[in-house]
Formats: C-alpha cells, sequence, structure tokens
C-alpha cells in the first residue's frame, strides 16, 4: 500500500466548545424568546377580555363538581375563602380553608364548600337571603 493514497471519506469535523456555547445560548434564546412571547399573548387576552377568563375559570370549576354531584341548572357566584378566621362562628364554613371555593346557587337557594386541591366537596348547605346577604346557612 502507498502512503500517497487519500481516503474516500470526509474528515470528521467537531464543534469546538467555543461552538456548542454558541449553539446552546441560541437554543436557549429562541426558547425565552418563545416563552416570552406566549406569557405575552396570555396577558393581552386577560387584558383584552377579563370575563372571558373569568368564565373558563367558573366553566372549570363547575366542571370538576359537577363529577363529584348532581348540580343545579343555573351559573353560580363564586366565591373564593381568603380568611377562614372571619367565618368560624359559621357551622357551613366549619372545616373551610383557605383557597377553598364556595358556589352559591341563589335560584336552588344552595351553597357548596368545594376543596380544589383536594378535589372534594366539603360542605353543601342551604342558601340563607332572609337578611338581604346570600350567606350560606348552617345546615
Amino acid at each position: 500500500m502507498e502512503s500517497s493514497q487519500v481516503s474516500a471519506r470526509p474528515a470528521k469535523r467537531r464543534l469546538s466548545w467555543l461552538g456548542w456555547v454558541f449553539f446552546a445560548t441560541i437554543v436557549y434564546s429562541g426558547f425565552s424568546t418563545g416563552a416570552a412571547f406566549y406569557f405575552y399573548r396570555q396577558y393581552a387576552d386577560i387584558k383584552a377580555n377579563p370575563q372571558a377568563v373569568i368564565d373558563k375559570q367558573t366553566a372549570q370549576l363547575v366542571a370538576e363538581v359537577g363529577k363529584l354531584m348532581v348540580l343545579p341548572d343555573e351559573k353560580p357566584t363564586i366565591a373564593t375563602v381568603t380568611e377562614p378566621s372571619q367565618l368560624k362562628g359559621q357551622a357551613f364554613f366549619e372545616k373551610a380553608k383557605v383557597g377553598d371555593k364556595v358556589l352559591i346557587y341563589s335560584g336552588a337557594r344552595k351553597a357548596i364548600l368545594y376543596d380544589p386541591t383536594a378535589k372534594r366537596i366539603v360542605e353543601v348547605g342551604p342558601l340563607n337571603t332572609d337578611a338581604g346577604s346570600a350567606a350560606p346557612a348552617s345546615p
């Protein structure tokens, strides 16, 4: 064999560490730009039509609770428990925690306390509207 023969295979090129850093930077900036655009669009949608976001969240909550019990055929008013210590005197809210949701069905005169973290119904009670307020009565 003669040493003057040239191999038919092309020489392999390897990226230097600088090339890999450049490549990773480009990929990372692409992901960052994509994420920024996604969250900007979400923000713009919320700003343009906040009621649509509220309606979507209400529909999701009603669907979750609807899997656990039969619900009245009306759109509920939704409230979120923020300070259970202020509700201690009411039997309906005895087991309430921060973040629990209250679905208030005024037509059916029913209130439902729902824990979205555990995905379970905590309490169901009649709605007391005698004093003009829509507060759940103790069952």
